[in-house]
């Protein structure tokens, strides 16, 4: 048993260099591809939350209670993107 193991051992050991070398480049690159796409994904994510624009409106209470009395619900979200009741802060409504 042990001459099988010792000779199967030295059959398969000019193989464990390159596998080896393989290997690490791949968790090299695994690491990298992966961090690339969570700053890929970060950024994305980034300029998307910047085009809210809750906090320039003349709505916007900017209280923990109630951040929005328009909407409350979408307030400071994705949804409020497009909100079509947004004034810009300042704004004078006519009389």
């Amino acid at each position: 048993m042990h001459s099988i193991l010792w000779s199967l051992i030295h059959a398969v050991q000019p193989l464990f260099v390159p596998i080896c070398f393989i290997s690490a480049w791949l968790l090299v690159g695994a690491v990298t591809w992966t961090a690339w796409a969570a700053i890929r994904d970060t950024v994305s994510t980034a300029k998307k939350l910047h085009e809210i624009p809750c906090a320039n409106c003349q709505f916007f209470t900017n209280t923990h209670f109630l951040k929005c009395p328009v909407h409350p619900k979408s307030a400071l979200s994705t949804d409020a993107i497009d909100c079509p009741d947004y004034q810009q802060a300042g704004y004078k409504f006519m009389k």
